[in-house]
């Protein structure tokens, strides 16, 4: 099982920028990969961004692709994402998750562990 806590949210205004981590713990990474997912009120679950530990390749959603960068400190066990030119729209619950490397991104039912979630609200 994999312990995934998050930080870094909170309130700014559009065009501004914040970076959310997640520290994994509890076992090896080596074949999984680490996705962020938000969900804003009233609407489903969304994959954002995703990192693969193995390879550090990256992956986006076409809704953040420019805006966000993933990365992961393997040292650390994190990974974080950097949010620039945030909107309003982007305003939700940020979650970090891991999947077996393998899984669709965007397969949601495929993250085995998720952490608790982070706020992030951007005003207009």
């Amino acid at each position: 099982q994999v312990q995934l806590v998050e930080s870094g949210g909170g309130l700014v205004q559009a065009g501004g920028s914040l970076r959310l981590s997640c520290t994994a713990s509890g076992r090896t990474f080596s074949n999984y990969g680490m996705g962020w997912v938000r969900q804003a009120p009233g609407k489903e679950r969304e994959f954002v961004a995703g990192y693969t530990w193995s390879t550090s390749s990256t992956y986006y959603a076409d809704s953040v692709k420019g805006r966000f960068t993933i990365s992961g400190d393997n040292a650390r066990n994190t990974v974080y994402l950097q949010m620039n030119s945030l909107r309003p729209e982007d305003t939700a619950v940020y979650y970090c998750a891991a999947r077996v490397a393998g899984i669709s991104w965007h397969n949601l039912d495929g993250y085995d562990s998720w952490g608790q979630g982070t706020q992030v609200t951007v005003s207009s």
